[in-house]
């Protein structure tokens, strides 16, 4: 899976922005200002995203491409190596990590992301 198909479902998500925040090789895709979604986007091989802890596990034991969550909390984000895994996978992964982070928002955040 490419940067670009990856890139381009992050920003057309609701108050999606990609920025670089830590490095140049970071990309970092923000709901709100807050992470959801992360990548190199010098070796785009691998993608980092928020997943519920039951749900890690399960996804840990079943496929060898989901790691805990690179340099995150091991509890609460994951690392998937996108080698091997479709495309409507992935996006699911995204869609969750999505979600998680938007559960979070303020009451106040949440109804702004309704009127974008």
């Amino acid at each position: 899976m490419f940067l670009e198909t990856v890139n381009s479902y992050c920003l057309s998500k609701k108050g999606v922005e990609a920025t670089f925040p830590f490095d140049e090789d970071t990309l970092v895709w923000k709901v709100l200002g807050k992470m959801f979604c992360l990548g190199n986007v010098s070796a785009f091989q691998k993608i980092t995203v928020k997943c519920d802890t039951e749900v890690s596990r399960a996804l840990q034991a079943e496929y060898e491409q989901i790691t805990p969550g690179y340099h995150m909390n091991k509890k609460l984000w994951i690392t998937v190596d996108l080698e091997g895994l479709t495309t409507e996978f992935v996006f699911s992964l995204i869609d969750t990590s999505y979600e998680l982070v938007v559960e979070k928002l303020t009451k106040r955040d949440r109804k702004l992301l309704e009127t974008l």
